[in-house]
């Protein structure tokens, strides 16, 4: 006589131990801290590490299976970056408790220092197409979204604010100043600035032709020299430029006067990769959640958004945050 064993599932189980296992690699833990607000590829990731390729996808599949990571090809790349946990799900509390217990970490500075090499490669490429393209930038950008596309929207959002007669505004990133002559009129001071001396040139052109008496341009980067905070942060176009925008945003967040708002117009996220050669971006737009969570993690509350289908294929995104108190998020890293 021969017993009949049941069938026994373990689904269920094998998730749980899947996370686990995840979390039990001291370079996993690291990998994970380090894509809490940016994303790379498979070779930056091993530059990182300084690990091999192939060990650096090892410890990426086994994140993965555990539900730990997100992919999102750019281009000819794919990208990583962490999931969010969903508390509903087997192991969702598990993994908010294990994202939440790794930021605690501080990375090796070693580590840190291959993250900024990194950014700076990035950086590099984007400073490089502004200088060789700024006489033709404005054409390549009309061929994604040109200002007069989205400036209704932009507009609609800052009426909005209704922000005091001497409030002020910053600029990152002002192109050829298309947007200098709307802010000049709603705001006491303006300042623009832009990393780009030819970029910067165009802007100046405007300001003069426009008499934009209340405009100072300003030579700098925004994310690493000084510069004056403000009533109103606005970034037209800029974000998909930057090495690392979740990090960009942090940075930009400590820059927007409490009560005042970071205004941010942006792509969509879309799989037209020839954008990357043609316009120097670094990012093919980006997921509304991504925004939401990045400005979420420099201290920034959501408000209004609005959305923009072109004929094209592209979709922009308008949305602002407001900074409604001072928040010790925005000097943790």
């Amino acid at each position: 006589m021969s017993l009949r064993i049941p069938q026994m599932s373990f689904d269920d189980s094998d998730q749980l131990a899947a996370l686990c296992k995840a979390g039990g690699d001291s370079l996993r833990l690291n990998v994970l801290r380090a894509l809490a607000s940016d994303s790379f590829g498979v070779l930056e990731l091993a530059q990182i590490f300084a690990t091999g390729q192939s060990g650096i996808s090892h410890h990426l599949k086994v994140l993965n299976q555990a539900g730990l990571l997100a992919t999102r090809r750019e281009g000819n790349a794919i990208f990583y970056r962490r999931a969010l946990p969903q508390s509903d799900n087997l192991g969702g509390k598990l993994h908010a408790a294990l994202l939440e217990e790794v930021d605690q970490l501080s990375l090796p500075f070693d580590v840190q220092a291959r993250i900024a090499a990194v950014h700076a490669q990035r950086s590099a490429a984007s400073e490089d197409f502004f200088a060789r393209m700024a006489g033709s930038f404005q054409a390549r950008q009309d061929m994604i979204a040109g200002f007069p596309q989205y400036r209704d929207s932009v507009v609609a959002l800052l009426d909005a604010l209704n922000l005091p007669a001497q409030a002020t505004a910053l600029e990152v990133g002002p192109g050829d100043g298309g947007f200098l002559p709307e802010l000049a009129h709603r705001f006491a001071r303006v300042v623009a600035v832009d990393n780009s001396p030819a970029m910067l040139e165009l802007a100046r052109s405007r300001c003069e032709r426009d008499a934009l008496e209340n405009v100072e341009l300003k030579l700098a980067d925004a994310l690493q020299d000084e510069c004056p905070s403000a009533d109103c942060v606005v970034l037209n176009m800029v974000l998909h430029h930057l090495a690392a925008p979740g990090e960009a945003l942090k940075q930009l967040a400590r820059l927007v006067n409490v009560g005042g708002s970071l205004l941010i117009t942006e792509l969509c996220s879309h799989n037209q990769s020839w954008a990357k050669e043609a316009c120097g971006d670094l990012w093919l737009g980006f997921e509304q959640d991504d925004l939401a969570r990045w400005a979420d993690a420099a201290g920034l509350t959501p408000g209004e958004s609005l959305y923009i289908g072109l004929k094209n294929g592209f979709q922009l995104q308008t949305r602002y945050f407001s900074r409604l108190a001072a928040d010790s998020r925005l000097t943790h890293r």
